[in-house]
């Protein structure tokens, strides 16, 4: 059975805006999260070299969240979350996903280097 769990990454100096069409675009979402996104209605196919997997558009809250829900797993989602850090005014990005309790770590792995990817399309 699958976990659920979060993962938040600050982004110091990053506009909203801009992190917003990195989540949901197929042009945001190819510079770091896949090789090539596809958009036909609330279908997304997000395509890795020689895979390709499918998300329905679950919920979208403009420039504050958005979730997707696997094709293959009815269970299973991944939501990304803009929110501002109050203290700092930091733009932060919560990640919501799920794993085998055995892959956890395995996936936050794979999160940290998608983000890395992320923050260096960002400019950050």
């Amino acid at each position: 059975m699958k976990e659920k769990y979060h993962i938040e990454y600050v982004l110091d100096t990053v506009s909203r805006r801009s992190l917003w069409n990195h989540i949901t675009t197929p042009p945001g979402l190819s510079s770091w999260f896949a090789n090539e996104v596809i958009i036909n209605s609330n279908r997304y196919v997000f395509k890795w070299d020689k895979e390709e997997q499918e998300a329905e558009l679950m919920q979208m809250k403009p420039e504050t969240s958005v979730r997707y829900r696997w094709a293959e797993d009815e269970e299973a989602y991944f939501e990304f979350m803009i929110h501002t850090i109050e203290l700092t005014g930091s733009i932060a990005l919560e990640i919501t996903d799920f794993a085998e309790p055995d892959e956890k770590q395995e996936s936050i792995e794979l999160w940290d280097t998608q983000v890395d990817v992320l923050k260096r399309t960002l400019g950050i």
